[in-house]
């Protein structure tokens, strides 16, 4: 399933084999940004033995008299608004680099459970839900980029508070939600979509101990994006994503740019 992108007189025009076109006019889309920005606040993984590091090598005038800045920069593939590659869950998982360009460049729908993770943080989407969505919103097409809105990017960059623990290097008291083994199994098994998305730390909720949904979609080749933003941005149906990730060679997964183009 192969993307054809034409740009004519500012319109953007995605077709995929199989599914209906869709074109945006870039001067009438609003561009949302859907990652977080990488720093000393950066949430990690609590095993993680490094964080995002940023080293200054130059910052000033040179003996030319011109201006010139320069870092070195360091960070684990897994934290901050980053992609998982198929890789990190499956031993013959495509890597970063080898992810085809439909799977990061698609349409979307976004799946709202702000309502059940009000009231339960370990909330995992449910098959159920996915079929009410599609009974009120139409059915998941092929190659579609699932966005799960959890509301949890509010509490970004507080790791108590967003992981549910902030105890160094103990993932064992983890606690917010995510997908449900089942309903990851529809989208991934039956629905064929390109990506599941999250604005949580992981595809997987936070208690999770044998990681279904990641050894799931990795099994089939979907990649993730975790630690999202601004999915209240998004509406349910109608943006296209583009979600690149440092294309890192044999990489298990890489920071994210993920932005959303939703028609005015």
């Amino acid at each position: 399933m192969k993307p054809l992108l034409l740009s004519v007189f500012g319109v953007v025009v995605f077709s995929w084999f199989g599914a209906a076109q869709q074109a945006i006019d870039l001067a009438k889309s609003d561009v949302v940004d859907l990652s977080h920005a990488y720093g000393p606040t950066t949430l990690y993984w609590p095993t993680s033995t490094s964080k995002f590091t940023l080293h200054q090598d130059a910052n000033g005038k040179t003996a030319g008299g011109w201006f010139y800045a320069s870092n070195t920069l360091s960070t684990p593939e897994h934290g901050g608004t980053h992609l998982d590659a198929p890789r990190h869950f499956s031993e013959s998982g495509r890597t970063t680099e080898q992810l085809p360009m439909e799977q990061l460049v698609a349409p979307a729908v976004v799946i709202d459970v702000t309502a059940q993770t009000s009231k339960d943080r370990d909330y995992r989407l449910t098959r159920e839900d996915v079929l009410q969505f599609e009974k009120k919103n139409g059915v998941i097409g092929r190659g579609t980029i699932v966005l799960l809105r959890t509301g949890w990017s509010r509490h970004w960059p507080d790791a108590k508070a967003y992981l549910g623990d902030d105890t160094p290097g103990d993932a064992s008291k983890l606690s917010f939600p995510s997908y449900g083994a089942e309903s990851a199994r529809l989208l991934v098994d039956d629905r064929a979509v390109a990506a599941l998305g999250i604005d949580t730390a992981s595809i997987d909720y936070g208690r999770s101990t044998d990681f279904q949904v990641h050894r799931m979609a990795a099994a089939r080749n979907v990649p993730g994006f975790e630690n999202l933003t601004n999915l209240d941005r998004v509406p349910v149906r109608g943006a296209t994503v583009i979600a690149l990730p440092m294309k890192i060679e044999g990489g298990s997964g890489g920071p994210l740019r993920a932005i959303a183009l939703v028609p005015r």
